[in-house]
């Protein structure tokens, strides 16, 4: 039971001192909203924890281990199957290829996109604003409709079967969402500074390359990585352009695809599991070394 004290001012005034209140409505509601968003965000990391975790410890593991017991905890560390996915499934040469081709394909991707980007966002000419959503629309084109053009072009460039090929592809593809993204980005860089390097005879190409692209630097790493990421987990476009014949230079996922289609039945799923997580492993340091930066771009771009 509770007890309110009463002093003689309160007498005298004829006042109450006010009585002790539950917490607002809205102070619950609140909390409530971010329970529900920590329980949601530890499902999602679950989803995305689980897999991983699951290949990894298959890539230690031989087939009946995997079958019979796949959430437990491997009975002794098979290198082998490390060892097999990198010689005999040719694990390392198909990762040197794909990092040939996604080096290359990002930086011709974020080369062109930034000139682009910068062109279209500083500089009024006519046609701006249709070069512009001739750009963006491209985010809109799916990308299995261009297939079929896609081959015959590249075949008749005679670039098929090749790194370059895929490279020039890779870039066309990345240009959309880079220019898209860098053009905004572009617009709110103060004008004042590229108007100074003018007075000073500054060259337009020196005034981007110099003053202006290090000044997008933070929007510039987080694109450079998002690029990266999805050019190194492509399939569909180097399955096509690097047909069978030249096995030698296909990219990462083919080879991992070639491994469990060729074996059948009796494939090795603890060398295939051993090569997932190959696969998985630069991107994986790729981010846990870079999610400062790509934090950093996102947080700047929304804020200006």
């Amino acid at each position: 039971m509770t007890t309110t004290t009463h002093t003689p001012a309160d007498r005298a005034t004829g006042t109450r001192p006010p009585a002790l209140t539950a917490a607002p409505p809205r102070n619950r509601d609140l909390r409530a909203l971010a329970l529900v968003a920590h329980l949601t965000l530890a499902l999602w990391a679950l989803t995305v924890i689980a897999p991983l975790l699951f290949t990894f410890l298959g890539s230690f593991k031989d087939n009946a281990e995997l079958f019979d017991t796949p959430w437990s905890l491997p009975g002794a560390l098979r290198w082998e199957n490390w060892a097999n996915a990198w010689s005999r499934a040719h694990i390392g040469r198909y990762m040197l290829n794909s990092l040939i081709v996604c080096t290359g394909g990002v930086f011709l991707t974020m080369l062109l996109g930034s000139m682009a980007a910068y062109v279209l966002a500083r500089y009024r000419f006519p046609g701006n604003r249709f070069t512009y959503y001739l750009f963006v629309s491209g985010l809109l084109f799916p990308q299995f409709l261009a297939l079929v053009p896609l081959f015959f072009v590249v075949r008749n460039l005679g670039l098929l079967g090749t790194h370059t090929g895929l490279i020039l592809v890779y870039a066309a593809y990345g240009l959309p969402f880079t220019v898209f993204f860098l053009s905004g980005f572009f617009k709110t860089l103060p004008t004042s500074v590229a108007e100074a390097a003018r007075i000073d005879g500054a060259s337009h190409t020196r005034t981007f390359f110099q003053i202006m692209l290090p000044m997008a630097k933070p929007a510039v790493i987080s694109l450079t990585i998002f690029n990266f990421l999805g050019q190194w987990n492509q399939y569909i476009l180097p399955l096509m352009l690097l047909p069978g014949d030249v096995e030698d230079k296909w990219v990462l996922t083919q080879g991992i695809e070639n491994i469990s289609t060729e074996a059948g039945a009796a494939a090795d799923w603890g060398s295939l599991f051993a090569a997932l997580t190959l696969s998985i492993i630069p991107v994986l340091l790729v981010y846990v070394f870079f999610q400062r930066q790509i934090q950093s771009g996102l947080t700047n771009g929304a804020l200006k």
